[in-house]
């Protein structure tokens, strides 16, 4: 398969290059990392939710350039379509997709209460009321899904929602979320995952703060 360049920013702080990263990684796609310099304005802005649009993650795969996360998701099921990105059974796929899309589309509240930062671990934080529906619209969705499809991931066995999802268990770990013991499980079972392994190791080695995102909202 030809090699791509996946372009992402912080791997502290930015959520979206996550969820692009595990998909190129879970596809097999061979592909260099580039990083964005933090300090571009531009950067900043995405990363502090101001920014009108989303460049980051941005895939480079020959002569495709694709810079929508899910985009990117769909894209890398057509390349690499023995990955499993998406559930071999068509209800299956079609409730995979829905779940992330809606990832993808909503809980703006909830990414601006509780913004990614795999360095931080709060013993205890007050959810302002806004993101509460949001916070309770996941446990939602992880219930029906591990209670359907069995676990030990949503669908079963590793697929795109599982991406998409990732960021909202390192954000509910570091915001001291309370869960009942099977999306307790579920957390862990992502935070075990060698990929997420991967990704946290490089996110605890970096230098860059960006100051604005230590807020408590």
């Amino acid at each position: 398969m030809t090699e791509g360049t996946l372009t992402i920013s912080s791997k502290n702080y930015s959520s979206w290059s996550l969820r692009g990263w595990l998909l190129c990684r879970m596809a097999g796609l061979a592909f260099e990392e580039k990083r964005v310099d933090l300090e571009d304005l531009e950067a900043r802005q995405e990363l502090l939710l101001l920014s009108p649009s989303v460049l980051v993650p941005r895939l480079t795969h020959g002569d495709v350039t694709v810079w929508d996360t899910l985009a990117i998701a769909e894209y890398l099921a057509e390349i690499a379509p023995d990955a499993g990105l998406l559930p071999a059974d068509r209800v299956a796929r079609a409730h995979c997709r829905a779940v992330s899309g809606e990832m993808h589309s909503g809980f703006h509240n909830l990414r601006s209460a509780l913004p990614m930062n795999l360095k931080a671990r709060h013993k205890a934080f007050k959810i302002f009321s806004g993101a509460r529906p949001d916070v309770e619209r996941i446990k939602t969705i992880w219930s029906e899904c591990l209670a359907t499809y069995g676990g030990p991931y949503l669908f079963g066995a590793l697929s795109v929602a599982d991406a998409m999802y990732a960021p909202v268990c390192s954000r509910f770990r570091t915001y001291a979320v309370d869960l009942d013991p099977a999306l307790s499980a579920y957390c862990e079972t992502i935070f075990e995952w060698s990929l997420m392994r991967e990704w946290t190791e490089g996110a605890l080695a970096e230098p860059d703060e960006i100051v604005e995102l230590e807020v408590e909202f």
